[in-house]
């Protein structure tokens, strides 16, 4: 058995029996098997979840009885061969097909000769299989061809149009770039780079293509390539951070100066507060928040490795008023739970199941926290709300709502990235100013 094949195969199944995100799966399963070409573990595993709709819909074809009464374990053997033999030409069929079979005698005994017969059935007609009409049903050839929730497809149809859409899917299916932070605490962009570039990484300054952003990021971000970057002493001695660009961006439109006090709601991993607390030049007072112990420990560790020393981790829930923070604010960040949308090109499994009903009830914790933080936003304060998604019911609606009932507050600025135009995750943030 290809220990390789394996290791992919343990981690969708965690994704799908246990709704584990892929990142942590992968990593977790890479480290515990050690596999020997970590590259193709994770190109098979993510390759699997960027085209399990379009796979499903092809399987159900070659499948009389469909895919509803499969066995999980026999069916992610399914898509994992499928998607060999339509996707990695480097790939024998015979290969794709033998190695999958081969773990189904171990995995799921007994289904060895259906997976086969699915498998080489694949192999012959899989290619052309028609998808759905697109003249007649856009939003399911978009669900289909791009392997997104019927749901999403309506969605972004609805809010773009079928150019604008099919731009955005693309987009999402890419491998996004490896951005980091520069922590200006203890070094500058020239000098990381030429400190990575010395380590054998590939480093090169960022272009958005807009204008204000690029001033933002050049001397904030880079992007890298060539190994896991995290392993090397820069990280490790804290000249850097991973945080992708649109977090970047929308701290600096925050605008953090020295001296402030802030307050980060839903703080964890602490990407924003850190970079916060780098703009501030480590003069301060950061309140830290989150619901979970082990995530504020994760907070804590990370500004000891950068030098942060003005960042306290504070156990609080967003939802719930918290009288001692009413008015102690100059500034409030309020990077709310969201659908992720904005950031399927990192976590797949998302776009395959997001629906309008998870959306629908996303937006009315968005707004409780929302209404609380405005709260502890002094006179003359600075409110921001960031989401790492592209859905106008919890971006501008949340903000209109928002605004309706507070008339205390205007909104500064507001931008939504996007992915296929802005070299960036989808993000949205609202800069809101407190009378």
């Amino acid at each position: 058995m290809d220990k390789n094949r394996k290791a992919a195969y343990k981690a969708l199944l965690d994704i799908e029996t246990k709704g584990a995100y892929s990142n942590i799966a992968v990593n977790n399963i890479i480290s515990r098997e050690k596999p020997s070409d970590e590259a193709f573990v994770r190109n098979l595993m993510y390759g699997v979840l960027e085209n399990q709709i379009y796979i499903d819909y092809k399987l159900s074809k070659l499948v009389k009885s469909g895919l509803a009464k499969v066995r999980p374990q026999a069916l992610i053997l399914l898509r994992m061969g499928a998607y060999q033999l339509e996707f990695m030409g480097g790939v024998p069929a015979y290969a794709a097909i033998n190695e999958c079979v081969s773990i189904a005698k171990k995995k799921c005994r007994g289904l060895d000769g259906f997976i086969n017969g699915v498998l080489r059935s694949y192999e012959r007609l899989g290619r052309d299989i028609k998808l759905p009409d697109k003249q007649k049903d856009p939003a399911e050839y978009l669900s289909v061809m791009y392997s997104y929730s019927r749901d999403i497809a309506d969605l972004w149809l609805d809010s773009y149009g079928f150019e604008r859409t099919e731009s955005l899917m693309k987009a999402g299916n890419n491998i996004p770039p490896f951005t980091i932070r520069v922590n200006r605490l203890k070094t500058s962009c020239g000098t990381l780079s030429g400190i990575l570039a010395g380590e054998g990484y590939n480093v090169m300054n960022i272009k958005t293509g807009n204008e204000t952003y690029d001033n933002w990021l050049k001397e904030l971000a880079l992007s890298v390539s060539g190994g896991a970057f995290i392993n090397s002493e820069a990280f490790r001695s804290g000249l850097f951070s991973v945080q992708d660009v649109s977090s970047m961006i929308a701290i600096s439109a925050l605008s953090p100066e020295e001296g402030d006090i802030i307050i980060d709601l839903c703080a964890a991993p602490g990407g924003k507060s850190l970079c916060a607390a780098e703009l501030m030049n480590n003069r301060g007072r950061i309140l830290s928040c989150d619901i979970y112990d082990h995530k504020l420990k994760l907070i804590e560790d990370t500004a000891k490795r950068l030098g942060i020393k003005i960042v306290e981790t504070v156990k609080n829930d967003g939802i719930k008023l918290n009288k001692d923070f009413i008015g102690l604010a100059d500034k409030v960040i309020v990077d709310a739970p969201c659908s992720g949308l904005g950031v399927v090109r990192r976590k797949p499994e998302i776009k395959l199941k997001t629906s309008m009903e998870d959306i629908k009830n996303i937006c009315k914790i968005q707004s409780e926290i929302l209404e609380n933080a405005s709260k502890y936003v002094k006179e003359k304060g600075t409110l921001i709300y960031s989401t790492c998604t592209i859905s106008t019911y919890e971006n501008q609606g949340i903000i209109e709502m928002f605004l309706k009932k507070n008339k205390n507050f205007f909104q500064k600025s507001e931008i939504q990235l996007f992915p296929d135009y802005d070299n960036a995750d989808g993000f949205y943030f609202s800069v809101l100013q407190r009378f």
